[in-house]
């Protein structure tokens, strides 16, 4: 017999790409390319991966992109680990990228205001730490093949968006 049950405040991932190769830093830059037309103010970028599997290279190339198609000089994009947050104002996108390899409880997160501003992007490292049940997120897992020849991504995010829709085509 069907249970008409409350589903408003479950949150399902809506799709997911397939694996994108993206052994080639050519590759990676076409993806974060496309990325870099479809981000909105308010979207939040988890990154998930091994180290050195490319989520700081990502996270360079779509600030790199965004500052080009800007006309606004290219700055170097180095890994918050140390420092925990780096911003960058691109003319009206204000983009947080955060790196919480350090964090190890979650009782650190409260200084940091994530998800507090509502028009800016944030891009984050390591989220494990995080409770991503209550925001939208787009999630990129990054990963190698067994051997590690190969580099994968796949896409996924718990609510409809424009990159979503982008990638479900691959």
């Amino acid at each position: 017999m069907y249970q008409n049950k409350d589903h408003t405040n479950q949150r399902h991932t809506v799709t997911k790409s397939s694996n994108i190769d993206i052994s080639e830093q050519k590759f990676l830059f076409e993806i974060t390319s496309k990325i870099s037309n479809l981000l909105d103010k308010g979207d939040n970028l988890l990154l998930f991966g091994e180290l050195g599997v490319g989520k700081t290279t990502f996270v360079r190339f779509l600030i790199n992109e965004l500052q080009s198609k800007k006309n606004i000089d290219t700055t170097e994009v180095l890994s918050p680990t140390f420092n925990i947050l780096n911003e960058y104002q691109i003319n009206n996108i204000n983009i947080k990228h955060y790196d919480l390899y350090r964090i190890k409880q979650k009782e650190e997160l409260e200084n940091l205001d994530l998800f507090q501003e509502k028009d800016v992007i944030n891009i984050i490292e390591w989220p494990e730490i995080i409770s991503s049940r209550n925001i939208n997120y787009i999630k990129l897992e990054f990963s190698y093949s067994d051997n590690f020849k190969k580099r994968w991504l796949v896409i996924s995010s718990n609510y409809n968006n424009k990159i979503i829709d982008e990638f479900k085509k691959i």
